[in-house]
């Protein structure tokens, strides 16, 4: 990745935070690397080096700066949008793939050679796929450190390292100090809530509309999976090693997460999936920017600036959800769902919360947002009767066609996914058409430039901005929104 050396100069000299995570800045003189807008003192142009990852500046030899703590910066938007090689490896390796199935498996996931995926990373991002594993590895090491009472033996392990010792060495080569000077530093705090809970900030980049975003996970809240409440949002989580539950509050500068995992190893996932739910990654200010160029759109723009496009935690959930939805409202296809939930067995998430202490204390495990369960497996999908699918046949052949792609591989809904090539294996099975897919690849599979002209609320939303809603010309319209069109229907959705 070529990064132009004036312009990066000025974004450091500035402190402009819309560059966090697009690039690192080195200081050879200090030997650390920082983000753009870290607060001290502007260096000279001669100790100055820039670099496309944290990765690579570690490679450099460069620690993470204690003040600006790059390693928390928000993460490269283009890796979100980007649907070639490189943007879906930096995806999977953001949830996990190397550290549960090694270099081998993340390169099978793509379809490459171990070496020409190397060769691509290194490329892009002056560094490969292990040194990126790595570098995430350090960052999740910290935060089970700073906010957990775990042994630092079971934090190296839950983090993903092979070894305490290898955990050590990485742990004092990128933050300059000991894994035990890290926690006294911290003061050892641990997260409220017992065993196996995480507090920490989830960054973005400003400005974050967080009205719309519970607005429109408030309307589609599925129970007993998800709720809005109290200004936070609450969800089940199934993660690669067992289940989790997570509470997010949108505050000043960040979201405030707290995490309740079953099995510490899904930290990095869980931080991952939750900050594409939110597409905390996302450069708002491109966006608004593209979309704000129409005059028709323009006063929407300046009235909500950092509207925000919800993707998904789970590709088969969004997709089971798509189908349902079709020709019905929400509330009728919530209510369809619901007799899928009750007929699957998988448990809610307790943990420690909900049990017979809190009903002696007089909480109720409702009361909680711990209780909530993940959203069923395609395999638990294909194993019930009709009963628990109660709509038109068609449609529930549909569901169970989806169903069996996914369990049997043929259909990837993961974030790391071919996003064409998963909208034509979609549109190939019966009963998916063009709304469907387009639905299923700007949610599941995170594609910013997706329009949905024959959507009913987009016409409506069209009209009510006086924009054409004829399906055929609103097409044609859009594409001056282009590469944000997603966004685009976002804001139609509101003003519907």
């Amino acid at each position: 990745m070529e990064l132009d050396f004036e312009r990066c100069y000025r974004a450091v000299d500035s402190r402009d935070q819309r560059f966090d995570g697009w690039f690192y800045t080195g200081v050879t003189s200090t030997g650390i690397y920082c983000r753009p807008s870290c607060p001290a003192t502007t260096p000279k142009r001669q100790n100055v080096r820039f670099f496309p990852s944290a990765a690579a500046a570690q490679g450099a030899g460069l620690r993470a700066c204690r003040r600006c703590r790059p390693d928390a910066a928000p993460g490269s938007p283009q890796w979100d949008v980007r649907a070639d090689v490189v943007g879906r490896a930096m995806r999977l390796i953001a949830d996990g793939v190397v550290d549960r199935d090694g270099v081998p498996g993340l390169a099978a996931r793509l379809g490459y050679t171990e070496r020409h995926l190397h060769r691509m990373l290194r490329a892009e991002l002056g560094a490969g796929p292990l040194a990126l594993a790595r570098a995430q590895r350090a960052q999740t090491a910290r935060i089970l450190i700073e906010t957990t009472g775990l042994g630092l033996a079971e934090v190296a392990f839950a983090a993903g390292f092979g070894s305490v010792r290898q955990f050590n060495d990485t742990v004092r080569e990128v933050y300059g100090a000991t894994p035990s000077e890290l926690r006294v530093s911290r003061g050892g705090r641990r997260a409220v809530g017992g065993a196996g809970t995480i507090t920490l900030r989830l960054a973005y980049r400003p400005p974050l509309h967080a009205g719309a975003l519970l607005d429109f996970l408030a309307l589609r809240a599925l129970p007993g999976v998800e709720e809005v409440r109290d200004g936070a949002y609450h969800r089940g989580l199934r993660l690669p090693h067992g289940a989790g539950t997570v509470s997010l509050t949108p505050a000043d500068g960040h979201v405030a997460a707290t995490l309740r995992l079953a099995d510490m190893r899904d930290l990095a996932p869980a931080v991952a999936r939750c900050r594409r739910l939110l597409d905390l990654d996302a450069d708002p200010v491109a966006v608004d920017a593209t979309l704000a160029a129409d005059p028709t759109l323009a006063p929407a723009v300046e009235a909500e600036p950092g509207v925000r496009l919800p993707h998904a935690v789970d590709g088969f959930e969004m997709a089971v959800r798509a189908i349902t939805t079709q020709q019905i409202s929400l509330r009728s296809a919530r209510t369809t769902l619901t007799y899928l939930l009750a007929a699957t067995t998988t448990p809610p998430v307790d943990h420690e919360v909900g049990g017979e202490a809190d009903l002696q204390n007089g909480s109720r495990p409702h009361d909680r947002p711990w209780g909530l369960r993940a959203f069923p497996t395609a395999e638990e999908v294909l194993s019930v009767g009709d009963t628990a699918l109660r709509m038109p046949g068609a449609r529930r052949e549909t569901i169970r066609a989806v169903a069996r792609a996914v369990a049997d591989g043929s259909l990837d809904l993961a974030p790391g996914g071919d996003r064409e090539e998963a909208v034509r294996r979609l549109t190939a099975l019966p009963g998916v058409g063009p709304w469907t897919a387009g639905y299923v690849a700007m949610r599941a599979l995170g594609d910013p430039d997706v329009l949905l002209p024959t959507d009913l609320g987009v016409r409506r939303g069209a009209a009510a901005l006086g924009l054409p809603d004829d399906p055929k010309t609103l097409n044609a319209y859009a594409d001056r929104w282009r590469p944000w069109r997603s966004y685009a229907v976002i804001r139609l959705w509101r003003a519907a």
